[in-house]
């Protein structure tokens, strides 16, 4: 595909919205974060990416294979084993959102103080007088 515009996030009809939202959902960022250490099979993804049904790791993974950040690889063996693995494309990408996910592991703290601060402002005001 050749793209004679200039790709902007920030315009709803853009494709590159689509690609974030891959490679940002709960899922996306687990499967590349996990990826990143080495390829697995995909029982193994299962139990590293605590949580994630087998019908969702199934669709993310075909995703990211789509988008072009995953490949799959079937050994014609019985019984069957697949590998996944990230591209180059897909190990740029898990970088990206790996670093934003120890970014919120370590400001996890800030984020709660944040929070129970706002919740207690908001607390106050529902019970001051009309």
């Amino acid at each position: 595909m050749n793209v004679s515009w200039t790709p902007d996030v920030n315009d709803k009809m853009c494709p590159s919205r689509i690609v974030l939202e891959h490679v940002t959902s709960r899922w996306g960022v687990l499967v590349l974060a996990a990826l990143l250490e080495r390829s697995y099979r995909f029982s193994e993804l299962r139990r590293t990416v605590g949580g994630v049904s087998e019908k969702m790791l199934a669709q993310t993974l075909q995703t990211l294979e789509r988008d072009g950040f995953v490949h799959r690889d079937a050994k014609p063996v019985i019984p069957p084993r697949v590998d996944y693995t990230l591209t180059e494309l897909g190990r740029e990408a898990a970088e990206q959102v790996w670093s934003l996910a120890r970014w919120t592991e370590r400001q996890l703290e800030a984020v709660e103080r944040a929070r129970a601060e706002y919740d207690e402002a908001k607390t106050s005001l529902q019970a001051e007088p009309a």
